[in-house]
Order: structure tokens, then C-alpha cells, then sequence
């Protein structure tokens, strides 16, 4: 009889008396303590669950939008080009997230909404720090988080600084495109709206990308971005229709309603529209 393999004998570490070991680096015990049921609904754990691991991806898209933006902000395209990339990786993870939440009946979820209160994902200061970052600024949205100075400074620091896609035409000016001097000078705590002069630099780009690879790069990898944030979005409006109806959400909002008029921003529509014309 084969005995049980030991991987000590390897010179595999067994005794953690004093030492490290993999829950203490990872601090599993307080994540898998932060799960508090309000209600006695099986399907609550999945919920919770659901948001807490998507909070957690969404820190770390915050951490490499950060990174992407400063790399651009210094001319270093290709560092900024891996960690876009991973960015897109991640809100494919929170795509794929959805999947396990529509499993949860309509019947499942009422046996614990009231526990909900007025609570709702629209309030996710991370996510609106997202949106804030790459470019939908609506300062309208600052106000669910009045109620925490803290989180309300961090959220109008982020106002007060250029976003990725601002950093993203300042390099394109600093490469000698002509991005008018207008949008290079503009308050950068107002909403991005569409701009024709910016779309045509883009379509120089495109109309000939050796000339201009980084850039054509760059805008790739924003529109890929783009393109798994709108699918993120498209995601949650049909959960949500599929779990809830046409039923208001928990924070008040038109639930279905206000998430379609959600996939209607659009981040750099510049790179969209000139599809069109090339």
C-alpha cells in the first residue's frame, strides 16, 4: 500500500507557531468574517457574497487605472498598455460574476430584500471613483456619500485631477497631434462631452496607424476597456430585470429603468463614432 504523501519531506513548511502562513499574509479570517446575514434567506450568503468579491475587483481596477493613468501622464505607453489590458481582465471577472448571481430566483430574493433597507449598488463609492477616474464625471452622484467626509474628499480629489481619458489626449498633444488647445485647458471636473475636432485627431490615427501606433494602440485599449465596462453594465440591467421586474430598487431608483439609461454613456465616444466615417 502506497503510503500518504508528506510534503515535508520535500522541505514543505508544517509548523506555523510564530511564522507567517498563508492566512495571516491573506487576513482570510476577517474576510470570511465579513459576511453578517441580517435575515435567515439561504440565497442572503450569495448576495453578499456577490457584491463583496466585486467590491474587492473593482479595488484593484481602481489600483491599476490609477498606475495606467500616471504611466500615460509620463509618456510610458507601453507599461500604461499591460495594466489596461488587466483592467479590462478584471471587469471580465466581474462580467462572469452575474452568471452565479442569476441563479437566484425572484422568489429567493424577496425572502430577504426588506433586510436591505435603503442600501443598493448605485451607492458603491468605488464604482462611482471608476466612473470618476476614466471620465463620467457627474458631481450629482457625490451626494450618497455626503454622509462620510472621508470617502467625500477622496471622491472630489478625483474631480479635481484629469482623468484617464484626459491624460490619454494630453499625450496625444504631446506626441504633436492637434488636439485643440481648448480641450487641453478645460475644467476637468466637468462631464466629458463629445467633441468633433478630438475625433477627427482619432481618425488621423486610424487612418494610419503606422504612422501613429502608440496612439492607435492606446486607443485600442481603451475602447477594449470601454467594451467590457458597457457589457459589466448591460450585465446588471438583465440580472436585475430577471431577479426584481421593473420594480424600484432598494435605494430608491427606478431599478431597470435607471440602469438602461446607464448604458447610454458613453466613456470615449470620440473612438466609438469614428467607425463611421473610416
Amino acid at each position: 500500500m502506497t503510503e500518504p504523501y508528506d510534503p515535508s519531506r520535500e522541505g514543505a513548511q508544517m509548523a506555523f507557531d510564530g511564522r507567517m502562513s498563508y492566512g495571516d499574509y491573506l487576513r482570510i479570517d476577517s474576510i470570511l468574517g465579513a459576511q453578517h446575514l441580517l435575515t435567515g434567506a439561504h440565497d442572503e450568503m450569495l448576495f453578499i457574497i456577490q457584491h463583496q468579491t466585486s467590491e474587492l475587483w473593482m479595488r484593484l481596477a481602481l489600483h491599476e487605472i490609477d498606475a495606467a493613468r500616471a504611466a500615460i501622464a509620463e509618456d510610458r505607453l507601453r507599461p500604461a498598455f499591460k495594466l489596461l489590458s488587466r483592467v479590462a481582465r478584471i471587469f471580465e471577472q466581474l462580467n462572469s460574476a452575474w452568471d452565479v448571481l442569476r441563479t437566484m430566483t425572484p422568489s429567493d430574493y424577496t425572502r430577504f430584500r426588506d433586510g436591505l433597507g435603503q442600501s443598493s449598488g448605485f451607492q458603491s463609492w468605488q464604482y462611482r471613483l471608476i466612473e470618476y477616474a476614466v471620465g463620467n464625471r457627474n458631481a450629482a452622484m457625490l451626494r450618497p456619500h455626503a454622509h462620510r467626509p472621508d470617502l467625500l474628499a477622496r471622491l472630489q480629489a478625483e474631480l479635481a485631477r484629469p482623468s484617464l481619458y484626459d491624460e490619454a489626449l494630453r499625450h496625444l498633444a504631446r506626441a504633436g497631434l492637434p488636439v485643440p488647445g481648448a480641450v487641453l485647458m478645460r475644467d476637468v471636473s466637468r462631464p466629458w462631452q463629445f467633441n468633433a475636432e478630438v475625433q477627427a485627431v482619432w481618425t488621423m490615427v486610424y487612418r494610419d496607424p503606422q504612422a501613429h501606433w502608440e496612439a492607435y494602440e492606446l486607443a485600442e485599449k481603451l475602447v477594449d476597456f470601454e467594451d467590457y465596462f458597457r457589457r459589466w453594465r448591460f450585465n446588471h440591467v438583465t440580472t436585475v430585470e430577471r431577479v426584481i421586474g421593473l420594480k424600484r430598487g432598494t435605494g430608491g431608483t427606478g431599478g431597470v429603468s435607471y440602469l438602461r439609461r446607464m448604458l447610454e454613456v458613453e466613456l470615449f465616444p470620440e473612438l466609438w463614432r469614428l467607425r463611421t466615417e473610416l
